[in-house]
């Protein structure tokens, strides 16, 4: 584990960032909104170089803003076909039906790239596909919306604001659900969750993310890994 000793200044408080587990990362956002921005901050605070895309460069700037001085030169902006080139590993963050946009757009280069799925079908707002995928399982309908891609379903059932608070707290610490098909994945998956500042719990495959979909049992609460694997019943 690569430990660096200083502290970053936040406001009249001090507090000691994550620092990346292994390796540090290229990862693109796409979708540099609430839960994009906040997300990929964390990285970035963890030592990871991360580039936020969206379609309002309005949206980028906060982004970008919102790291501070100290964190700005490990973050980058630019377009999505930029973003999706640039990362080891991509975030998508964006309503649910816009998937097939991204699809369109950026598809084929995301083909073999791990994308973390943070994304939720509402049915209210996305419409029919919204009511299809909730009703199959978002992680499953996202790997069939981006065939090709090594799909990660994790950050999906807690809000932004939760997570930029209980990340990197004191163990024991906040725990998320990590699903994938392709082990691989997994485990750049449950790295990246550790290098936000959680611990991560491997929920198993895609189809069985389901069981931590937004409105479940578990969504919204903040659980430890023990709790977490307790209300998911797994091993």
């Amino acid at each position: 584990m690569n430990r660096r000793n200083f502290l970053l200044v936040v406001g009249a408080t001090l507090a000691l960032p994550a620092f990346a587990q292994g390796k540090p990362m290229k990862i693109g956002v796409i979708g540099s909104g609430r839960i994009g921005s906040t997300i990929g901050g964390l990285w970035v605070k963890a030592g990871h170089e991360v580039m936020f895309s969206d379609r309002d460069p309005e949206q980028v700037k906060r982004a970008i803003d919102s790291l501070g001085p100290e964190l700005k030169p490990k973050a980058r902006t630019g377009s999505v076909q930029e973003a999706v080139a640039f990362g080891d590993a991509i975030l998508i963050a964006v309503p649910y039906a816009a998937l097939p946009a991204i699809r369109d757009q950026v598809g084929e280069q995301l083909k073999g790239k791990v994308v973390i799925d943070p994304n939720n079908p509402v049915p209210s707002r996305d419409g029919e596909m919204g009511a299809q995928a909730k009703e199959k399982g978002a992680g499953v309908s996202t790997a069939s919306l981006l065939p090709g891609a090594r799909i990660v379903r994790s950050f999906n059932s807690w809000g932004y604001a939760t997570m930029a608070r209980e990340a990197n707290r004191p163990a024991p610490r906040m725990a998320l659900p990590v699903a994938a098909d392709d082990a691989g994945a997994l485990k750049t998956g449950m790295q990246l969750v550790a290098d936000a500042g959680f611990d991560p719990v491997n929920a198993g495959s895609l189809a069985a993310s389901k069981a931590f979909d937004l409105g479940s049992s578990v969504s919204g609460k903040i659980l430890t890994a023990e709790e977490l694997r307790k209300a998911l019943s797994l091993k």
